[in-house]
């Protein structure tokens, strides 16, 4: 028993550490993934040790099921979690939206059809968005309706707004560059606001350690001597 609890905690010791990051050159020549196979061996040790934990915790034949349900349960949970490629890609995506759609605003005021100009977009600013936006100009160009096209980025939560605006204008006609201005107008109030937000959670993470060092030197230097001062008049 003592060599299941003690492989257990190395279990959860190296789950929690987190994982080792790619080389720089790796990382930009690799393709972002976005499935969910990227828990890796993360997923079965939890799910392992979940269902571990509940059989200790209950017992007998009936621990047995209750583990197994745990394991199931995490499991479950673990894959429709997000990943860490998923979450920083998501990031990313949603920090180039607002420079995207200001250059395809910019390409459309200059005369160029929308997918045109968001092809050279896509050459303009590689990542994230340009890998999910750099196959709709061909199908545009092979004859596919354009609002049918700009429809498809409504799966996608990152791209969304600018699939609602371009199918918007290409099936009511109205002015494309008018309406890219005015999301591209709400995307970087967005982004303000989100940097503003992530500022102040700077703050607040940088007040609990701050708060965990002054607090023993303020109970040794302000409570110690007042307490030890009462007692010395008592005992007196």
């Amino acid at each position: 028993m003592t060599i299941v609890l003690a492989g257990a905690a190395a279990a959860v010791v190296w789950l929690a550490m987190p994982a080792a990051p790619r080389r720089l050159g790796a990382e930009a020549s690799a393709p972002v993934s976005t499935g969910r196979d990227e828990h890796g061996p993360r997923r079965w040790l939890w799910s392992a040790l979940a269902g571990l934990g509940a059989w200790a915790f209950v017992s007998g034949p009936v621990g047995l099921a209750v583990g197994v349900a745990a394991a199931g349960v995490v499991w479950v949970v673990l894959g429709r979690a997000e990943t860490p490629a998923q979450r920083a890609r998501r990031l990313r995506m949603r920090a180039e939206l607002p420079h995207v759609v200001g250059l395809l605003a910019a390409g459309v005021r200059g005369g160029l059809p929308p997918a045109d100009a968001l092809a050279l977009v896509c050459l303009a600013l590689p990542g994230p968005a340009a890998d999910s936006l750099v196959t709709l100009p061909p199908r545009v160009a092979l004859g596919v309706d354009p609002a049918e096209a700009w429809r498809a980025l409504e799966t996608d939560p990152g791209l969304a707004p600018l699939g609602r605006t371009l199918a918007r204008s290409a099936r009511t006609g109205e002015p494309i560059a008018d309406a890219l201005d005015r999301l591209g107008a709400e995307l970087a109030a967005r982004s303000h606001a989100d940097a503003e937000d992530a500022a102040r959670r700077v703050g607040v993470r940088a007040a609990v350690p701050l708060g965990l060092c002054l607090l023993p030197a303020f109970l040794l230097i302000g409570i110690v001597p007042v307490v030890a001062g009462l007692v010395a008049d008592l005992a007196g």
